[in-house]
């Protein structure tokens, strides 16, 4: 087997000595070429050279959620055929590495490999779905181009918070737990829009759901984690489904106290619910607009502002090893 190791320097969760260890196990058990990412989008580049070869068996991405979403974005460049494209193995580096995790892989750099490892050797993988965001036709954001998402993507409060995260790292922050609840309370308080929504949902068939204030959509549960607590926005999402969606339309001062305890406390049978929730599972083809331009992210990645996104939830897309 051939195969692509790629690396990110900055993997919060790893340091050079590690990467060391797990490059020389890997290399082990098959021919390896690792490749130290040097660039925003490096990751991308990587896996879609990989993506076009006819040699190429397995890439592993060694970072984060961030870097795991651009090599997704690598090896669908062409569109999804899991029957042709490399595997995906993913050895956890970053301060969260929901994917990772969502797949029942350890949360330990060192322990995942090995997991990799038995299942290379058993000969154990899975097909996981994938949510595509694009820009909607017939909007402002028509020419932006589709991009592939692993766990979530959000559309306005939490991509607000994932962008000041964001900020506040480029300050030379530490991504922290406490990092995010900080930011939550100060989105909230700046948030122009909290009490009153600007969000409309279509999807075909349905009435248009409006005035919404977030949008929350889910490829995995859980939607995130809070240290080692699984937080659970669409307890029925899968892999083996399409998409799921939470959206408010409320965030009022109980409402936000309301949901945010729901959210804490929530499991894999029950997750937000209330006279502001709207929730639908197993979604193949939805747009969100908005009256004004709103943050959005995908996979944690903050992706600017917009007015409009249509997303397709597409089973079967990628290989998986777990």
């Amino acid at each position: 087997m051939r195969a692509l190791l790629v690396v990110n320097p900055a993997a919060t969760t790893t340091s050079a000595r590690t990467r060391d260890v797990l490059i020389h196990a890997l290399a082990s058990e098959m021919k390896l070429d690792a490749v130290t990412t040097e660039y925003r989008g490096h990751a991308r580049d990587l896996a879609r050279r990989a993506a076009d070869s006819d040699d190429v068996d397995l890439v592993v991405a060694l970072g984060g959620d961030g870097t795991v979403n651009e090599v997704v974005n690598g090896l669908l460049h062409r569109g999804p055929d899991p029957d042709r494209l490399p595997r995906l193995a993913v050895v956890p580096g970053g301060s969260t590495n929901v994917f990772a995790r969502a797949l029942g892989l350890p949360n330990d750099a060192v322990e995942a490999t090995g997991a990799i490892l038995d299942a290379l050797t058993g000969r154990r993988s899975r097909t996981v779905g994938l949510g595509l965001a694009a820009g909607t036709p017939g909007t402002e954001d028509e020419a932006v181009p589709p991009r592939w998402f692993t766990f979530c993507a959000g559309f306005g409060f939490d991509a607000g918070v994932v962008g000041r995260v964001e900020q506040q790292r480029e300050r030379g922050k530490r991504s922290t737990h406490a990092l995010y609840l900080r930011q939550v309370v100060r989105q909230l308080l700046g948030d122009p829009h909290r009490r009153h929504g600007t969000i409309t949902l279509e999807r075909p068939g349905h009435d248009p759901v409006r005035d919404l204030v977030l949008s929350i959509v889910c490829n995995t549960s859980p939607w995130t984690y809070l240290g080692n607590r699984p937080v659970y926005a669409s307890p029925e999402a899968s892999f083996d489904t399409a998409l799921d969606v939470l959206a408010l339309s409320r965030l009022s001062t109980p409402a936000v106290a309301r949901y945010a305890t729901q959210l804490l406390t929530s499991t894999p049978e029950r997750g937000p619910h209330g006279k502001d929730a709207v929730t639908l599972h197993d979604q193949t083809d939805f747009a969100l607009h908005s009256k004004v331009p709103l943050p959005f992210q995908m996979d944690g990645d903050h992706l600017g502002l917009r007015t409009s996104v249509t997303f397709t939830g597409v089973r079967r897309a990628l290989g998986v090893i777990v």
